[in-house]
């Protein structure tokens, strides 16, 4: 797993002054914007892509987006 991961042509990765949140970026890197600001999964510790969804292990579990990070589902302990 990882705290950066490429889904289509974004880039998405954990915050990493606030790792309740996650950011994308469209121009590979050079800057980033919110995507997720919730606090429903708690702290993200690492994601990783699964075909069409991003999984992610979190301070609350595992949690998978099946909207590029917009929202989060609960999976499991």
């Amino acid at each position: 797993m990882s705290q950066l991961i490429t889904l289509g042509s974004e880039l998405i990765r954990i915050n990493p002054q606030n790792t309740t949140r996650l950011q994308y970026s469209y121009n590979q890197g050079r800057s980033w914007l919110d995507r997720y600001i919730g606090s429903t999964p708690g702290r993200f510790l690492d994601l990783q892509v699964a075909g069409t969804q991003i999984i992610a292990l979190t301070a609350k579990g595992t949690y998978y987006s099946k909207d590029s990070g917009r929202t989060w589902l609960f999976r499991s302990k």
